[in-house]
């Protein structure tokens, strides 16, 4: 017979075996998952994202904006806005991801091709961090998501600390419209958020509406003391467009903000109409306008 200690030698490598094969029967089946992933990415924000998670992606936008090293080689499936569904069920996804505000773009060709996009909420820098932590979930790139919220949320910090004890600046936000004047952006736009975040007093606040027509009464009334100018789209058309404004319509000269030289342009890859990964840089550089000179 086997002594018992014996036995129960035998019992334990055999479990260590077992426990070895299941480990690396697992780590076979994750990385055979990431291989099988095809994922699309329809906007550059999305992109960005893709990139700090170290995500593989079988398509993206067309846009100006530089493209990341890793995806230099990837299909490209048109513009943001009007992506064509023929170049995305070329590539055979597995997930197609957009934004919340492209929703109304994905008409009945995308239907036509069986293909459902999933809709990032990227309206605020939160929405921003749920989105990274959520895909880091999905994808296994639970550490490339911690490191990556973990450097917004110094940035928030940062902000934080530069606003405290300061009286808060009344902040005007405009989003130019190629060809098409302004909008004016309010405290529920990503752009709002950062100002919000910086500890600045967007001048125009609303329930629920992003952006609002613009009043040249109501600006006038409302002094704003910095002025932010959204150029995301078309930026040299948008920037020529806001010069001319501010030269041809004589109440800007009277706004206090113009009157101190505190008008400022935000152009893309650091700002945009939704959250993006540049967020920490972009909350630093409004935190620096509202409140030049602290440290």
């Amino acid at each position: 017979m086997k002594s018992p200690r014996r036995t129960a030698l035998i019992v334990i490598i055999i479990l260590v075996v077992i426990g070895i094969a299941a480990g690396s029967f697992a780590s076979h089946q994750i990385a055979q998952k990431r291989h099988q992933e095809r994922i699309v990415a329809t906007t550059y924000a999305v992109v960005q994202i893709a990139d700090k998670l170290k995500l593989p992606l079988v398509g993206i936008p067309n846009t100006a904006n530089k493209i990341p090293a890793r995806y230099q080689n990837v299909t490209k499936i048109g513009n943001p806005m009007n992506p064509s569904a023929e170049k995305i069920a070329s590539v055979k996804p597995t997930a197609v991801y957009s934004v919340t505000t492209l929703k109304d773009q994905f008409g009945k060709s995308f239907k036509q091709q069986h293909i459902k996009p999933y809709f990032l909420n990227l309206q605020s820098v939160s929405d921003l961090q749920h989105v990274v932590t959520k895909m880091g979930a999905q994808y296994d790139r639970q550490s490339e998501a911690k490191a990556a919220n973990h450097e917004i949320n110094q940035a928030v910090a940062n902000a934080k600390q530069r606003a405290k004890g300061r009286q808060r600046p009344r902040v005007l936000i405009l989003m130019g419209l190629p060809g098409a004047g302004y909008m004016i952006a309010t405290n529920h736009s990503y752009v709002g958020n950062l100002v919000q975040l910086a500890g600045g007093q967007n001048v125009f606040a609303s329930k629920d509406q992003e952006y609002i027509q613009p009043s040249d009464e109501a600006i006038q009334k409302a002094r704003p003391q910095v002025i932010l100018r959204l150029e995301h789209a078309m930026p040299e058309m948008v920037t020529d467009q806001f010069n001319s404004e501010f030269k041809s319509q004589p109440f800007w000269r009277q706004t206090p903000a113009v009157q101190s030289k505190r008008v400022y342009d935000l152009q893309e890859p650091d700002f945009d109409a939704t959250a993006n990964m540049h967020a920490a840089k972009a909350l630093g550089e409004v935190s620096q306008w509202l409140y030049p000179g602290s440290k």
